[in-house]
């Protein structure tokens, strides 16, 4: 029973490491969407940029997360 809590994480070590998860995706998408936006100064074109860099962070963030979300 001790070694199955131990191996468990506390509520603030997954709100820490999913804000890293959450952060990891969201900021470059974010960015794609608005440099652009600026550049391309399309709305549409912009918006499909910014989904194509998400999903791509995506499967980014899920290697990641399989290293930083186990305890060691």
């Amino acid at each position: 029973m001790s070694d199955e809590k131990q191996s468990k994480l506390s509520i603030s070590q997954i709100a820490l490491r999913g804000m890293i998860i959450a952060s990891i995706i969201t900021i470059p998408s974010i960015i794609a969407f608005v440099l652009a936006w600026i550049i391309l100064d399309n709305l549409i074109y912009a918006a499909i940029l910014g989904a194509i860099v998400h999903f791509i962070a995506m499967g980014f963030s899920l290697k990641i997360s399989k290293k930083i979300l186990v305890k060691k």
